[in-house]
């Protein structure tokens, strides 16, 4: 490329045109980077005036090649192979330093810190284990900076509650849904009825926070888990924790007790998990001279049906039953695992009687048009063992007295007629 200047023609590289400033007024090279960002040697105080970088003295052949142009060419010429050959070295005599790093600490542009725990959200809840009445509840308070889930730069997000092991729907809970935030705040108190010392013991709770879709799968947000055993009886522990990842299932031990309540083997366990618990409350009234059965509720009851529920309702039976009058039934609660029925049976029998009786309850699974499904049962009376047992002494024992416990369904009834 050629260029008029004073009447005579000169040669330019194209490195030194495109450093060439575009102002009018004689052309000149622009300055280099280094001078604009100069640098300082360590241990320099702030105050201190740098000294300008000595420029390196040309090699032989440079400076021979450059004698017959004119100093300023010379000069131009040095100044951008600097700029645009030496590609990072720096200008003065002392190796290049790299860039400066971010602060690890400095948040990314869409707002989240690299880290995952922080990009998830966090979520602030409290449990209570209400040892008397055998209820954990659930306090889910508010979750913040949850990610983004939506196209909106928003989410829907709700929490589910599971109890592990054995999650499914039996023992899943849920908040309701709160639309286009990232900040939710539910207040809400969620409870699982029917826990034992020994839950409290083996048991973790899963905590799910979850984006709602309208027209196709929910998806997953974050949780975390929380070991029972942590929690203190009647005292209401608080959390604010940060989601993480979904975590890879686990396999679950049962884990020996010193005392433990139920003696159980792990056959027999699995299908304990799967059919549930009642609670039932047992009396001997003295002015009605019989026996009150009350079934209150169950809990984490198996599904039966297609959608993942069950229309359970309640039998007892105080056997033997020669006049086969002893059957009473509950009324039936639609689509639920977790039914509160809160009604009472009395059977007429002297309190000396009740020595020899045992009593069945059994729970079932509405089905209209067929047959009902069995879900569980337990016993009662002499013959019974644990738990179930002692239920049964400390109400002979105690009359008047009303006495609550919660019991195991088993899918194996010794005695009861499975069929309804």
């Amino acid at each position: 490329m050629t260029l008029r200047r004073r009447g005579e023609k000169a040669t330019i590289s194209i490195q030194e045109h495109m450093a060439i400033d575009v102002c009018p007024g004689p052309i000149r090279p622009i300055k280099r980077i280094s001078d604009y960002f100069p640098r300082f040697p360590r241990g320099l105080p702030p105050g201190a005036a740098p000294r300008a970088p000595a420029a390196p003295a040309p090699p032989p052949a440079a400076a021979a090649a450059a004698r017959p142009r004119s100093p300023s060419d010379g000069a131009r010429d040095e100044d951008v192979d600097q700029l645009f050959g030496a590609h990072g070295s720096s200008p003065g005599p002392g190796p290049a330093r790299p860039p400066a790093k971010p602060p690890e600490d400095e948040p990314d542009a869409d707002g989240y810190e690299s880290d995952d725990c922080t990009a998830l959200g966090t979520l602030d809840f409290s449990l209570l284990y209400d040892q008397e009445n055998n209820a954990l509840h659930c306090t889910i308070s508010k979750a913040k900076g949850l990610k983004p889930m939506d196209h909106n730069g928003l989410a829907d997000p709700y929490v589910k509650l599971h109890l592990l092991p054995g999650a499914s729907k039996a023992n899943k809970l849920r908040t309701k849904t709160l639309r286009n935030t990232l900040n939710p705040t539910w207040n809400e108190t969620l409870t699982y009825y029917g826990i034992t010392d020994e839950d409290m013991i083996r048991k973790t709770l899963r905590i799910s926070v979850c984006d709602e879709d309208k027209f196709r799968h929910n998806e997953f947000i974050g949780e975390t888990r929380v070991p029972l055993k942590k929690l203190k009886p009647n005292h209401t522990k608080t959390f604010s924790i940060c989601l993480e990842k979904q975590l890879p299932p686990r396999r679950w031990k049962q884990t020996r007790t010193a005392a433990p309540l139920l003696q159980v083997d792990k056959a027999e366990d699995k299908s304990l998990e799967e059919r549930g618990r009642i609670l039932i409350s047992l009396k001997y009234s003295s002015q009605r001279q019989g026996l009150l059965v009350g079934i209150v509720r169950c809990a984490h009851l198996a599904a039966m049906d297609a959608n993942g529920y069950s229309d359970p309702y309640v039998k007892t039976y105080l056997k033997p039953d020669v006049d086969k009058k002893s059957k009473h039934k509950t009324a039936v609660k639609k689509k639920t695992l977790n039914p509160e029925f809160n009604e009472e049976f009395c059977y007429e029998i002297k309190h000396g009687d009740l020595a020899k009786k045992t009593l069945e309850v059994t729970v079932w699974d509405y089905d209209i048009g067929k047959s009902n499904d069995f879900i569980g049962g337990v016993v009662l009376g002499i013959n019974a063992k644990g738990e179930r047992l002692k239920h049964w002494f400390d109400c002979l024992k105690n009359k008047d007295k009303r006495i609550e416990r919660w019991h195991t369904l088993t899918n194996e009834l010794p005695g009861a007629v499975l069929s309804d």
